[in-house]
């Protein structure tokens, strides 16, 4: 395949990720070329990680994130786990520098398997999320879904890791709410200039959230990281939970802790399933011989 680009299908707790090894070229992967991996069944993705030459000094690669609309993302907490992963096993290192959109971010593979991620710190400034108006106090916004004297969901709370989240506290359990239907809508709230991640969360204990999200850009998703370090520290600052939690999404567990420093880790798996080459500019691609059955 001309201009071919070696990529790896992997997942984070079902977050579907393809890793593209951008390394070395001076092209881009298309908006287009995005689009139609997505419409495949075997390659459907929530983000690809183009992975490029390092631009800063001091970091091992520079990570362009891409959603399944074609769009660009600031974050992706699960698809940073499973570059780490790639690029251990490539190079038999555990601890990585890496540059995104929204800077400077620390990666290591523990002795267990599981990877860490510093998320770096959160911000909570109606300007830094983005809102489109002015909150003093972002642990809770006026906004809401369903009649005005009895909505579904309202009051979320609102904060940036690295992009903008809302999360909508309930009491019961969060596969009550319809979010495939509420989360395009409020994803393109015009609150939100540059859109947002939707989630509903519901706290069972000092230590356990359960969460859901509509992610920017990809939908509905079994796992969103920043979404699990956004509901984490507005938990910590509604009193609703402790620093350290365990955040339960559709695809299994993410353990969220909000250090004294303020940097946000996030620990959790990252899982392999194929590789292949793709074109960045019209997303044909091929699947590997070895993993041809």
């Amino acid at each position: 395949m001309a201009g071919a680009a070696p990529f790896a299908k992997m997942n984070g707790l079902g977050n579907q990720i393809i890793v593209a090894d951008m390394r070395g070229r001076a092209d881009r992967v298309q908006p287009s070329a995005a689009i139609r991996l997505n419409g495949d069944g075997a390659t459907r993705f929530d983000q690809i990680m183009a992975i490029h030459d390092p631009r800063t000094a001091g970091t091992i690669n520079y990570i362009e994130i891409i959603n399944s609309d074609g769009s660009k993302a600031q974050a992706c907490g699960n698809g940073m786990r499973c570059v780490v992963q790639a690029l251990a096993a490539e190079t038999g290192t555990s601890h990585f520098t890496f540059e995104t959109i929204a800077g400077i971010l620390n990666a290591k593979e523990r002795d267990d398997g599981l990877i860490s991620v510093d998320m770096g710190v959160p911000r909570f400034g109606w300007q830094e999320i983005p809102l489109a108006e002015e909150f003093r106090d972002t642990r809770m916004i006026e906004l809401q879904i369903g009649p005005i004297d009895a909505p579904v969901l309202h009051s979320p709370s609102v904060a940036s890791m690295g992009n903008p989240h809302a999360i909508f506290w309930v009491d019961d359990d969060v596969w009550n709410y319809d979010l495939e239907r509420f989360g395009p809508l409020l994803e393109n709230h015009p609150i939100f200039p540059e859109r947002a991640n939707i989630s509903i969360a519901q706290v069972t204990g000092r230590d356990v959230l359960v969460l859901r999200t509509w992610e920017r850009g990809a939908g509905l998703t079994k796992a969103c990281g920043s979404a699990a370090c956004a509901a984490a520290v507005s938990a910590n600052r509604t009193r609703r939970a402790d620093r350290a939690v365990t955040v339960t999404v559709p695809g299994g567990p993410l353990s969220i802790e909000w250090r004294d420093d303020d940097h946000v880790i996030m620990t959790g798996p990252a899982e392999w399933e194929f590789s292949g080459t793709f074109d960045p500019a019209t997303g044909v691609w091929a699947r590997d011989r070895q993993d041809v059955a």
